[in-house]
């Protein structure tokens, strides 16, 4: 029962604010003649109608009009003077309301001219307004005809161009029955959308349902955005405030008219006697009429009786947009009628000049232009139509049950999105349960270091986040993005910092190692040499040619030394030695092993004088095989230096923290045909030394070589595996590594048993004291 009483209470009041409309219809004609410049020596008159917010009363008003009567007679004027040469119409039909692209065609509405620009822009700034708060989770509330459908096509587009998704879309119905049986349902959807921003756009028929929601369902932690067309629900309508406060209203710019405010302040009853409405709205609000008006004085008005002190959710001071609208609606018609008299008195018909046709305005509607007294370029042809400028402003609800609505920016549309948007945030009063600015959106931000990914099903708006891959890093972008080759992402892949620049240095504890094992075995080589140069002369030191043993040992010396260049900071002149020396000085050590290996076999083989096998040993012909084999290397390397030589390189990419400096190869053929020579000499000469292995005689070399070649192809084969799965200054260590192995190994096998005998050992380094004692006494004189 309750219920029923509100819904007639509402169905009886009144929109009071709308009255605004007919005191700006008041101020506009009263200026007008009053301007000796507009229409002089001529008065302007008019008709005031009420239309009624059902179309049964807005047809009883029309027809009102044209019978000229209180009594209503279709298809008859009963007025003996001249017709209405215009009408100013509105908010449920023409044309002072906002812009409604159905009546802009002039085929079925050749007479119409709407008062409102275009509101073409209305979705651009909305959705300039959304991106400037990051609101990318929004409820769409829309009237359910062709206008809503036109809204929602121009709001969809600009919402997918700018990554903003609908979280819920519910269409109004422009004739509503209350207390329909799906208002529950409608109500409860509202109350648990998780948007928390709502746009709301429609006309005032199709905002019942909204109205009740708001009324017995209240819905706060909400931001309402609007079209200017809510004013009336936000002013008329204080229930509604509690759920729209904090909300944002557009409308289209206007200025403030002079002296407008001013007759707003002083304007009474008395004024306009015959007006019942004044009469009526003065006794709502101050419960009194003053002496002069249409009912006489009653009771006695309080001496600051004015729409500035009105207390209450109306608010007639705050100038609309529709009052705006009939303001100018009046100044065309007056200028209209104006250069028609000019256009008259100039071609000399003065007897016509009272004489007007309403079809004759026509013409000079489409081309009227003039300049308001707000400033404001006023133009009616629809070439001269201009997009809409929007101010926003913030509907604020006071505890006295007043609403309002404070600007608080505006939008200039033609500009690239976000830059037409003006907005001043500390003026903006957000709804109750927000103490900061709200935020809608689908999914929380991805935090630095995080990337996201859509979501199977769901909007984009919708993902999930996911950690950057490796050298990459994201900050408030949510894209991961690639740190430059010289940098590294740190651990929580929110920044790039520079990498480490690594190299096999001399400092470093493995760089310092190696070279002093270099150096080690280079001196202990040395004195290999030493002690083999002070026994040149026992059998041991003779036997397989003792000039051999001496460049053998000089070539190892030069092995050792040769891995110093791989060590410290790569340059273009250590890159060049690197493999050159360690190519020649193994070449002619491995070459100088062949040597050797060749004498033993030649040695063992001359079994009779004359034979050209002792010519060969005799001649020193093994001796010919070390410049030989070291010749082919040399050329193969002054190839390789003379078309693509080493070069100092960074790699960036095998260690995603360093910065790795090595020495590129240049010529990858050129390498590997120095590096497979080297490689066929050496097994060439294991196997030959294998071959000769078992020859007699007791200082028989043949037997060491194959077992230090074997060791030597060993350190070299495993080498290869190794030295392709290592990184960094590790990958140069193991090449370090491999050649004083393999330099060691030769060293070991061939001399260390030799010098064992010398020093320790001497008498057996003799050729007697080798034999058995009783061969070797059978050999003395006698």
């Amino acid at each position: 029962k309750q219920n029923m009483n509100s819904v007639r209470k509402k169905q009886q009041c009144w929109f009071w604010k709308n009255y605004q409309y007919v005191l700006a219809f008041y101020f506009a004609i009263e200026e007008i003649n009053k301007d000796s410049h507009l229409l002089p020596n001529l008065t302007l008159g008019f008709h005031v109608y009420n239309a009624f917010s059902s179309d049964q009363f807005t047809l009883w008003s029309t027809l009102l009009w044209l019978s000229g009567k209180m009594q209503t007679l279709p298809n008859y004027n009963c007025q003996t003077q001249s017709k209405s040469a215009a009408i100013i119409a509105g908010t449920m039909s023409v044309t002072y309301g906002p812009f409604d692209p159905m009546l802009s065609d002039k085929d079925q509405f050749p007479s119409l001219y709407q008062m409102a620009p275009k509101d073409s822009s209305l979705a651009h700034a909305m959705v300039s307004l959304l991106l400037h708060f990051g609101w990318t989770w929004v409820a769409l509330f829309l009237s359910d005809d062709l206008k809503g459908e036109q809204f929602l096509r121009d709001l969809k587009a600009e919402m997918v161009k700018n990554g903003i998704c609908v979280a819920l879309t519910e269409k109004l119905p422009v004739t509503k029955i209350m207390y329909g049986t799906g208002d529950i349902t409608f109500m409860s959807r509202i109350r648990v959308s998780s948007a928390n921003v709502h746009i709301l756009h429609g006309e005032a028929g199709s905002l019942v349902t909204v109205d009740m929601a708001a009324d017995f369902f209240l819905t706060t932690g909400k931001v309402w955005i609007m079209a200017a067309k809510q004013e009336i629900v936000l002013h008329e309508m204080n229930h509604m405030l509690h759920s729209f406060h904090g909300g944002f209203s557009f409308s289209p710019h206007k200025g403030e008219i002079p002296g407008f405010r001013h007759f707003l302040q002083t304007v009474t009853p008395s004024r306009y006697p015959e007006d019942f409405y004044f009469t009526k709205l003065w006794l709502h609000l101050f419960h009194c009429s003053p002496a002069g008006s249409l009912c006489g004085q009653i009771y006695n008005c309080p001496p600051n009786a004015s729409f500035e002190f009105v207390s209450g959710v109306i608010d007639m001071m705050t100038l609309t947009d529709s009052s705006y609208f009939i303001y100018n609606a009046v100044y065309a018609v007056a200028h209209v009628l104006h250069n028609m008299l000019v256009q008259k008195t100039e071609m000399g018909s003065l007897e016509d000049q009272l004489k007007l046709h309403p079809w004759q305005l026509h013409p000079f509607l489409k081309n009227v232009r003039f300049t308001n007294s707000a400033g404001d370029h006023i133009s009616l042809g629809e070439k001269s139509s201009q997009m809409a400028q929007y101010d926003i402003h913030n509907a604020v609800n006071f505890p006295a049950g007043l609403g309002l609505l404070v600007k608080v920016g505006e939008f200039v549309p033609r500009s690239p999105l976000g830059q037409g948007l003006v907005i001043s945030e500390e003026m903006i009063e957000w709804p109750i349960g927000f103490t900061e600015t709200p935020r809608s959106v689908c999914s929380q931000s991805c935090r630095p270091g995080f990337r996201k990914i859509p979501q199977e099903g769901r909007p984009v708006c919708c993902f999930a986040c996911v950690f950057c891959p490796e050298g990459h890093i994201s900050n408030q972008t949510e894209r991961c993005v690639q740190c430059p080759a010289h940098e590294h992402p740190n651990s929580e892949r929110t920044h790039c910092i520079p990498k480490v620049v690594t190299f096999l240095a001399y400092e470093d504890p493995l760089g310092m190692t190696l070279a002093c094992t270099a150096l080690c075995f280079s001196a202990f080589t040395a004195a290999v040499l030493g002690v083999f140069v002070k026994h040149r002369d026992t059998p041991i030191v003779k036997a397989n040619n003792r000039a051999l043993s001496y460049i053998l040992l000089i070539s190892l010396t030069f092995c050792f030394l040769c891995s110093l260049p791989f060590i410290g900071r790569p340059s273009t002149a250590t890159c060049i030695l690197q493999e050159t020396t360690f190519g020649l000085v193994f070449t002619v050590a491995v070459s100088t092993v062949l040597a050797k290996t060749v004498t033993v076999i030649l040695a063992f083989k001359v079994t009779a004088p004359g034979r050209r096998m002792r010519q060969w040993l005799v001649s020193g012909a093994p001796n010919f095989i070390i410049p030989s084999c070291s010749l082919i290397q040399l050329t193969l390397c002054a190839v390789w230096l003379g078309t693509s030589p080493p070069f100092v390189d960074t790699d960036t990419h095998s260690d995603h923290g360093c910065i790795i400096i090595t020495c590129n190869m240049g010529s990858v053929t050129a390498f590997y045909c120095a590096l497979g020579y080297l490689g066929s000499l050496a097994l060439g000469t294991f196997t030959v030394a294998f071959l000769a292995r078992n020859l007699p005689d007791t200082f028989n070399e043949a037997k060491v070589l194959t077992f230090s070649m074997l060791v030597f192809c060993s350190v070299w084969l495993t080498f290869l595996p190794v030295y392709h799965s290592t990184k960094g200054k590790v990958m140069v260590a193991v090449e370090v590594f491999s050649i004083l192995a393999s330099s060691a190994g030769l060293l070991g096998c061939i001399f260390v048993p030799k010098c064992y005998v010398v020093l320790l050992r001497p008498h057996r380094s003799s050729l007697c004291g080798s034999r058995e004692k009783i061969h070797c006494g059978s050999n003395k004189p006698s």
